[in-house]
């Protein structure tokens, strides 16, 4: 557990999409400045946590349409809480970012309540979700994670041919997120690797990739799987055909959360 007891300031989200209940959590950064979450209590004490992914901010799940239908609209009817995480904006969990992380979830367990954390992203949510997962298994309960990088090392050798685009703005947010080049801190790298601390990964986790992907190669989930193989809590689903966004209809949301959520 943290030693240090995160200073958080609550009020009411204010928003144009009609969302009512939404606290918004506003916390300073050890280095200055501040970061933010959302936070949407339920009847549960049992909360999903979501990491949104790159590009994207800490209202992802309330904003974009896809993820809000597929996802946000179960949560709610299940009576789970919902914790929505800004993380620093394109942090790839970085070590700041699972520094805070792990303040912010030691803080909301007596604030809300919360027993357990099911843990649910995709793209770098989910990548960021194997990240912490292996960092610190004590704080989740089970895990989806959709469309992931396994290893930012591997991950950011596989981006370096991209002059432009958004390839080349995914390499250069986990550079310099991450202090510099994998050669550079190869240590720091090594431990938020996902596929390299797989069998830190000891709470139940589903990976789901798309063998069409065209922004994070499927190679990066087949070799998670490959070092999880016949390990009982993991299971792994590839998508023939299936690009980056496919996994985010493919499992049974539902069934998978009223399984873990006992």
């Amino acid at each position: 557990m943290p030693t240090d007891v995160l200073d958080v300031r609550q009020a009411p989200w204010v928003n144009p999409h009609g969302f009512d209940g939404v606290i918004e959590l506003r916390y300073p950064l050890p280095e200055g400045g501040e970061d933010w979450a959302l936070a949407w209590p339920g009847t549960r004490d049992v909360w999903v946590l979501v990491l949104h992914g790159h590009g994207s901010h800490g209202d992802q799940i309330f904003t974009r349409p896809d993820v809000r239908d597929a996802w946000l609209a179960t949560y709610r009817r299940l009576g789970f809480g919902v914790l929505s995480c800004n993380l620093r904006d394109n942090a790839w969990m970085c070590p700041t970012a699972a520094d805070d992380l792990h303040r912010l979830l030691a803080w909301a367990r007596p604030a809300f309540g919360i027993r357990d954390f099911l843990f649910v992203s995709g793209s770098m949510g989910g990548t960021s979700n194997l990240i912490y997962g292996v960092l610190h298994p004590e704080d989740v309960r089970a895990m989806v994670a959709l469309c992931p990088a396994t290893d930012l090392t591997l991950y950011t050798d596989w981006l370096r041919p991209f002059a432009d685009g958004i390839q080349r703005e995914i390499r250069d947010a986990i550079v310099a997120a991450y202090g510099g080049e994998p050669a550079d801190r190869p240590d720091v790298y090594t431990a938020h690797s996902a596929f390299r601390n797989a069998a830190r990964l000891t709470m139940p986790v589903y990976v789901c990739h798309g063998d069409n992907d065209a922004l994070i190669p499927v190679e990066e989930a087949r070799r998670l799987a490959e070092a999880l193989k016949g390990v009982p809590t993991f299971t792994y689903e590839e998508l023939p055909g299936g690009h980056h966004d496919s996994p985010l209809f493919a499992l049974d949301l539902e069934r998978w959360l009223r399984k873990y959520s006992s």
